[in-house]
């Protein structure tokens, strides 16, 4: 299915932009019910995270803030968050359509891998795909909590049995480092579909930063996509500062990943 591409997008980057907006498309399917909504394809969870609203695949047209109108208040019935995500160069008209209906946008740096990665663990640092049966689980899931909250106390953080599920079914990979005392420092995580795998939720506790523990963790989920099958790994960063990490270690910036949410 085709949409229309931003115009001075190379044919390379198109078909590779599809190819990510598939996956985006294709992610929530396996636990979400699908509604559509003017050109919106509306995904509520059946279980686990909640997830958002996607322009629908295939040419939609222009997108107007009436659209944008429409399937926030869809979303505020279901009782789910009002929430969009789409990618800008796929859907150009979205972006001011949002902004118009009085939504904040994020413009998010979508970066997909060029190079093989070669940053190996800095030393006193451990980092392995773990399974839910394994007691370091729970502390990896904590780390990666307590870096995004900037802080480097963990705290418990439950391990639901709907993660469990999506990582014994493959759905869902699960990474963690530790220190030489076997102390969670940081994780991550990534799920391959369709020969495609996005890295998510990579975060390191402050305290432990800038010793390359962030680039390790990222080669050993990249190391287990590529296992699982994936021929494309993409990521989305969190600003350009985060963005210029990620090049250094062999992605490459493809595009802009947009969130809409109050």
């Amino acid at each position: 299915m085709t949409s229309p591409i931003r115009p001075g997008t190379t044919i390379a980057t198109a078909e590779l932009l599809e190819r990510i907006e598939d996956y985006y498309d294709t992610v929530p399917r396996a636990t979400a019910t699908v509604r559509e909504v003017g050109p919106f394809s509306l995904f509520v969870a059946t279980e686990g995270w909640p997830y958002y609203a996607r322009p629908r695949r295939g040419d939609v047209g222009a997108v107007t803030a009436r659209d944008v109108d429409t399937v926030l208040a869809a979303q505020q019935e279901l009782g789910v968050p009002r929430q969009i995500e789409w990618v800008h160069e796929i859907t150009p008209s979205l972006l001011v359509a949002a902004r118009s209906a009085g939504m904040p946008v994020q413009e998010c740096p979508l970066l997909v891998l060029r190079h093989e990665l070669s940053a190996g663990a800095p030393d006193g640092i451990e980092v392995s795909v773990l399974q839910p049966d394994n007691e370091r689980f729970a502390a990896a899931r904590a780390a990666v909590a307590a870096g995004f909250a900037e802080r480097d106390e963990l705290r418990p953080e439950p391990v639901f049995e709907w993660i469990s599920n999506r990582v014994r079914r493959r759905l869902l990979s699960v990474v963690g480092a530790f220190d030489s005392s076997g102390a969670a420092v940081g994780g991550g995580s990534h799920a391959v579909r369709d020969q495609v795998s996005e890295l998510t939720g990579i975060a390191v506790l402050p305290g432990h930063r800038r010793r390359g523990i962030g680039a390790a963790i990222t080669q050993a989920l990249t190391a287990d996509a590529i296992a699982a099958g994936a021929t494309t790994v993409f990521l989305s960063a969190d600003g350009e500062d985060v963005a210029r990490v990620y090049q250094r270690v062999g992605f490459e910036r493809l595009g802009t990943a947009c969130i809409a949410e109050p």
